[in-house]
């Protein structure tokens, strides 16, 4: 069973977890996901990618507690064990030398993105890099892509730090300045990934997004993740999770991702209400 090194909260709803699987994280390669098992009674859930350590053989997992799995996840303890860690599952993120590269990252996608932008700056690239937020108490990771990009660029919605605005503004003054632009990646939450996708389509800039739908398998098996790209049905799990952003059908994803809200918030409640719930009350209150 993968070891858990460490389990810790970085945020108010936001969690980082680092899992020994030297053979795992040594085929993984940026803008892959794993499935994550945490017992037998668990879901299997899809998590992407926040950092490669080879070296050590460690995964890095960020996750949001947005439900029943993802709070149980906070339950592990460090030196514990979660039941199944499986990957690396889906198709590597293109990566080349296109000159300049943007990553944009918001809420949990600034996640991600990290490994991405080493790997673009490896290649090459001049690596921008924007990560946006609710608040500055939900960021995170602002250090580490300091350290991947050569311009970072952090904003909040309320103004607390950073840019005041979302990380569309921050994209458009830089494409409408002099710098080239030769890719642009965005990962976030459905709605910002439209945004940049609509924002960029007039500049004529390359624009990839990852996707989240729902999954199951994990193998393209279920057909659950299945997403509208141009005139062709994809499955996210094998044929992405990224996809062109100006071919992605966004309303039928939207649709697709709020399909089954009522019964998943039914069952955190559920779930939190038990008598064997043991989750601290900062994460009950989550719920």
């Amino acid at each position: 069973m993968p070891k858990v090194i460490d389990n810790i909260q970085i945020g108010p709803q936001n969690w980082k977890m680092r899992v020994y699987v030297p053979k795992l994280v040594a085929k993984a390669s940026p803008g892959q996901f794993v499935i994550v098992r945490v017992n037998e009674e668990g879901e299997r859930v899809p998590m992407s990618i926040a950092g490669l350590d080879r070296e050590n053989g460690l995964l890095t997992i960020i996750y949001q507690v947005v439900g029943k799995t993802s709070a149980l996840m906070t339950t592990v303890e460090a030196d514990g064990e979660i039941l199944d860690c499986v990957g690396p599952l889906g198709l590597a993120t293109h990566v080349d030398n296109w000159g300049t590269a943007i990553l944009v990252g918001g809420g949990i996608g600034i996640a991600p993105i990290y490994p991405i932008a080493q790997a673009w700056k490896e290649a090459g690239n001049r690596v921008i890099t924007i990560i946006g937020a609710r608040s500055k108490n939900i960021l995170f990771y602002e250090d580490e892509h300091k350290a991947a990009a050569d311009d970072l660029h952090v904003c909040t919605d309320d103004g607390s730090y950073g840019h005041h605005g979302f990380v569309s503004d921050v994209l458009k003054k830089i494409l409408d300045s002099d710098e080239k632009v030769g890719m642009i990646m965005a990962i976030g939450p459905v709605p910002m990934m439209r945004v940049v996708a609509n924002l960029t389509r007039p500049y004529d800039v390359p624009t990839w997004v990852s996707l989240n739908p729902l999954m199951v398998d994990g193998t393209g098996m279920c057909g659950g993740c299945r997403v509208a790209v141009g005139d062709t049905t994809k499955f996210a799990c094998v044929d992405g999770p990224d996809f062109d952003g100006h071919q992605v059908d966004f309303d039928l994803l939207t649709k697709r991702l709020n399909a089954y809200k009522e019964q998943e918030q039914d069952a955190f409640h559920r779930f939190l209400e038990s008598p064997s719930c043991k989750l601290s009350e900062a994460v009950k209150n989550t719920g």
